[in-house]
């Protein structure tokens, strides 16, 4: 098993940037995958970035570019840092894991880009 926090959401303004952080209550090493999906208001859920176990990253088309997923493997976490934000990319972020042929979630944090 694997629990998952998310922190560093918060409000900015286009053009803006955050790093958001998720800190996993267990060693990296033997996840098959982890990384970052988002929910927005009345849309379903979209990956985000991901990261396989032997380092292979995905990206969404709409990110690519702007976002960077990294991982610190003695902290046991993973970051997302967004840049260039803009008002699309308002939602709440989740962390994603897979361990053991299950998927696991954090409870979110709220990304919000707003004039």
């Amino acid at each position: 098993q694997v629990q998952l926090v998310e922190s560093g959401g918060g409000l900015v303004q286009p053009g803006e940037s955050l790093r958001l952080s998720c800190a996993a209550s267990r060693s990296l090493f033997g996840i098959e995958t982890i990384g970052w999906y988002r929910q927005a208001p009345g849309k379903q859920r979209e990956m985000v970035a991901l990261t396989k176990r032997y380092g292979s990253r995905i990206y969404a088309d709409s990110v690519k570019g702007r976002f960077t997923l990294s991982k610190d493997n003695d902290k046991n976490t993973v970051y997302l840092e967004m840049n260039s934000l803009d008002f699309d990319d308002t939602a709440v972020y989740l962390c994603y894991a897979e361990l053991a042929q299950t998927t696991y979630w954090g409870q979110g944090t709220q990304v919000t880009v707003s004039s």
